[in-house]
This record gives C-alpha cells, structure tokens and sequence, in this order.
C-alpha cells in the first residue's frame, strides 16, 4: 500500500517562497515518474509540474514556469517542490502524484495517481 506524507504548505504573502516535500512508501520510488497537482476551491485539478524517474526530464505548466523547482531524491523517497515568488492565484491543495509510465508532459496528466491528502498553500496579496 502506498503511503505518502506531504509537508511544507502554509500561509504566505505574495512574493515569498514555500518549499514542498513527499515522502513516499511502499512502492520503487526510482521507478517512477513524479509530479505537483494543486486544486483550488471550485476549480478542476490542474498539473503544475512533473520529474522523470532520473530527474533528466522536468516539467512546467506555464502558469509556474520561472518561479517553481521540482526535484527529486531517490535515496530519500523524496518529491519536493520550490516555490518562489508566489502569487495569490498559487492558493490551492497541492498533491504528490506519482505514474510508473516513464512520461512527464501535460499530455500524461491523466496516467498520474495522487495518494496522499494533499498540503494545503495560501498566498495573500
């Protein structure tokens, strides 16, 4: 079964940062390909980046991309999420997501499983 601890959210003001971690067990960590998904309030769940299973391959939705870092550390079962200069419309939950299909674009969204309940992210203006 797997298990999945996410930490690092909190409440912030516009242009601060936030770092986002998850933890992942029971499953090959290095076996899968990893991503953020966030979901605000009345809104679908959107894909906000993805890393490879090496971490060669990184992924940004545009509406991140220049002031969020995925990374990744397989020793650690490790998934983080560097967020700077954050924006009120960054409010939302955000969730680890993991697929053992080896792809990292939005066109694989979809093949991505979330299993944790989520971190919750506030930015004020």
């Amino acid at each position: 079964q797997v298990q999945v601890v996410e930490s690092g959210g909190g409440l912030v003001q516009a242009g601060g940062s936030l770092r986002l971690s998850c933890t992942v067990s029971g499953l090959t960590f290095n076996g899968y390909s990893m991503g953020w998904f966030r979901q605000a309030p009345g809104k679908e769940r959107e894909g906000v980046s993805c890393i490879s299973r090496s971490g060669a391959i990184l992924y940004y939705a545009d509406s991140v991309r220049g002031r969020f870092t995925i990374s990744r550390d397989n020793a650690k079962n490790t998934l983080y999420l560097q967020m700077n200069s954050l924006k009120p419309e960054d409010t939302a939950r955000y969730y680890c997501a993991g697929t053992h299909y080896g792809v990292c674009s939005s066109s694989w969204w979809h093949v991505y499983d979330d299993w944790g309940q989520g971190t919750q992210v506030a930015v004020s203006s």
